[in-house]
């Protein structure tokens, strides 16, 4: 057999054992250390298996992922999210509609420290929803704010999924988190202006809430005071050159537990808690770079991804067809894998046909992850709507029909993003 088929023979195989719910981390070094085996011969696999967790793990940019997944622990723990909304309610909870805003708002903010959408639904849902429905606020309209709120996290830096990807395809980290900051404020005004419309065709969806004076409205606001200053200094500090990604994760996990301790948050069950959710997804996260490295010198050497390349550029049609094609794609595998699993098991693939195409691979991950974070709302899998659903009293089947309109606007934010590729590129460009 050519190296070509080999390499598509084992992507096949991936797939399917994928299916069976096989660990991921597993199948690819698996697939991985048999291709490679077969292609040149198992003593040189054996080189390749041993020495690559070393060569990965070794990396300097793996650091940053412990880091932030620390840093987003403690806010989550140590209850910064509960201030986020009574903030934002205050502004906005008057407003038809507004609580369902302020939700969106609070999901903002804290995805700014967050990076996990998860985290953010999780931490969020459980304390909104009861008080939402405090105000007669229709059932799907309230989880499907929360849910579609939720995918916020993950497009606006610090970013698991921007981290990933950088580590994967050499691209820079701190401009991929610099790219996530506009469209990520873009998808939550997509949210709010749907929240409004919603509610000016049925009032009842979201009644006005009490109605706050200027003076407490200035005063909720030394609330918000932790996560604006950890923004800006881990952010800040990225944009401005004076640290790099991985020394601004350590700066923001310090930053996070002096904040906490400053707002007598911290105590011991909090921090335990931190650490053992660090140590968790940090080990699962590890897994899954370690497999994609070892599976990617297997597809290097089938030359598959270059096979494809060339297919592609030889086609007859514009890139721009080609390119809504992967989104097409994305949208597909949105449905059935979460983020993590889709960007580890896409980007040796697809990067490379990207890259030969012309786009810029900033730009390319900004609507990597955003197509991807759209499937965390859309059946069968939709992790956001299962996670909410396991949080709140709420029915996993009525979550999905909430977000429906939300889904809707992540298609028109995504077209947006792909038309105008500067609100994703004037930032990094910048730098």
């Amino acid at each position: 057999m050519s190296p070509e088929l080999v390499g598509a023979i084992g992507i096949v195989i991936l797939i399917v054992l994928l299916f069976m719910r096989i660990w991921l981390g597993a199948v690819m070094v698996l697939i991985g250390f048999l291709g490679f085996s077969y292609l040149t011969d198992i003593g040189s696999a054996l080189v390749v298996v041993g020495r690559n967790p070393y060569s990965t793990f070794s990396q300097y940019s793996i650091t940053a992922v412990p880091l932030f997944i620390l840093m987003g622990s403690v806010v989550s723990y140590g209850g910064l999210a509960k201030d986020l909304f009574g903030t934002a309610y205050n502004w906005l909870g008057r407003l038809r509609g507004g609580l369902a805003v302020s939700a969106v708002a609070a999901c903002t903010g804290f995805a700014a420290i967050s990076g996990s959408s998860m985290a953010t639904v999780a931490s969020l849902g459980k304390m909104i929803v009861p008080e939402m429905k405090k105000y007669n606020y229709d059932e799907k309209l309230i989880s499907g704010s929360i849910a579609a709120g939720a995918t916020i996290g993950i497009l606006i830096p610090p970013s698991m999924g921007f981290i990933l990807y950088g580590i994967l395809t050499e691209v820079s980290i701190g401009k991929l988190f610099m790219a996530g900051i506009i469209p990520g404020i873009l998808q939550a005004v997509f949210y709010a202006i749907t929240i409004f419309v919603m509610c000016r065709f049925n009032q009842r969806l979201g009644p006005p809430g009490l109605k706050t004076s200027l003076k407490v409205k200035v005063s909720s606001l030394k609330h918000t005071w932790g996560v604006l200053v950890l923004f800006l200094l881990v952010m800040g500090g990225i944009y401005m050159g004076i640290f790099t990604p991985t020394e601004a994760g350590a700066v923001g996990a310090f930053g996070a537990i002096i904040i906490c301790l400053i707002g007598r948050r911290l105590n011991k069950q909090v921090l335990k808690s931190s650490f053992v959710e660090t140590a968790q997804f940090t080990a699962m996260i590890g897994f899954l770079i370690c497999g994609v490295f070892i599976l990617m010198r297997f597809l290097a050497v089938s030359k598959l991804p270059f096979a494809l390349s060339d297919i592609v550029a030889g086609l007859n049609v514009t890139p721009l067809v080609i390119l809504i094609a992967i989104i097409v794609l994305y949208i597909i595998l949105g449905c059935f894998l979460d983020v993590m699993t889709a960007i580890v098991l896409t980007s040796p693939i697809i990067f490379p046909v990207i890259f030969n195409l012309g786009f810029d691979p900033v730009w390319f991950g900004v609507i990597m992850v955003r197509m991807m974070e759209i499937g965390a709302i859309t059946p069968p899998m939709g992790m956001n709507v299962f996670i909410l659903a396991a949080v709140t009293d709420v029915p996993a089947g009525r979550i999905f029909r909430g977000v429906i309109p939300f889904v809707i606007a992540d298609f028109l934010h995504v077209a947006l993003l792909v038309a105008v590729p500067a609100l994703s590129l004037f930032l990094p460009n910048s730098m």
